[in-house]
């Protein structure tokens, strides 16, 4: 087996002095969807903002096996750590072309592949970022990570507030994003977890408190219920 992308150990985290990641360690295989589950509250994005120096963190964090706990967040994006907030965050007040011009950092940007990707936005490449559907805003999110030659993508809650059918086409985005670049998704809808994620990592009161293939978790439905606090049946 290939060694870890993401390498996490120890890690804690604060807000404002409170803790919201109290000891998260665990490791993101080089390849596929690893993803990290948890009822709300409980540190799953704050674990992400720490990964990448958004939020005052200690312990250590390896990116193939290079330390980056110590760089500001710009430093680890520029080593290849791609992100997709929970909220889109897109440029509202710049058009779809803008936006993902200014999310390139590499000489030779995938603009292709986000093209072949999501051909509704090439539609739209004039139209300003903040009339688009919360759906097209997130294609918009996703795609901007996806320009660049990342070592790692890390997506939060990317379905989150959408319709169903657009939950499956960021879905599919997400599955043959993962063809090119390991993922770490966080993600409350346990359909899209059981489709695309390989790995999960569960964390309750800032804790990772299991491990183990995805489907091993969702497939055990006094497991699923015990840890998340919904049943597996639901989502099957």
């Amino acid at each position: 087996m290939s060694a870890p992308i993401l390498t996490v150990t120890h890690l804690s985290a604060s807000i404002a002095g409170q803790q919201v990641v109290e000891d998260v360690s665990f490791e993101v295989p080089a390849t596929g969807i690893t993803a990290v589950l948890g009822r709300n509250g409980v540190g799953k994005t704050s674990t992400m903002r720490a990964v990448l120096g958004l939020i005052s963190r200690r312990g250590k964090v390896l990116l193939a096996g290079e330390r980056i706990d110590g760089l500001p967040t710009h430093r680890i994006v520029q080593r290849g750590v791609g992100y997709v907030p929970e909220d889109r965050e897109v440029f509202a007040s710049l058009t779809v072309a803008e936006n993902l011009a200014l999310a390139e950092r590499d000489s030779k940007p995938r603009r292709e592949f986000v093209a072949e990707l999501f051909p509704d936005l090439m539609a739209r490449r004039s139209q300003l970022a903040g009339t688009l559907s919360g759906g097209q805003q997130q294609m918009v999110s996703v795609a901007r990570a996806l320009l660049n030659d990342n070592r790692i993508l890390l997506v939060d809650e990317p379905t989150k507030g959408l319709a169903p059918k657009i939950v499956g086409d960021v879905a599919r985005a997400l599955q043959e994003a993962a063809k090119i670049v390991p993922i770490l998704l966080v993600e409350q809808n346990l359909d899209v977890v059981r489709a695309l994620a390989d790995g999960a990592i569960v964390i309750a009161g800032g804790r990772v408190v299991h491990t183990g293939k995805a489907r091993d978790i969702l497939d055990d439905d006094a497991l699923t219920t015990r840890l998340l606090g919904v049943s597996a049946e639901v989502h099957s």
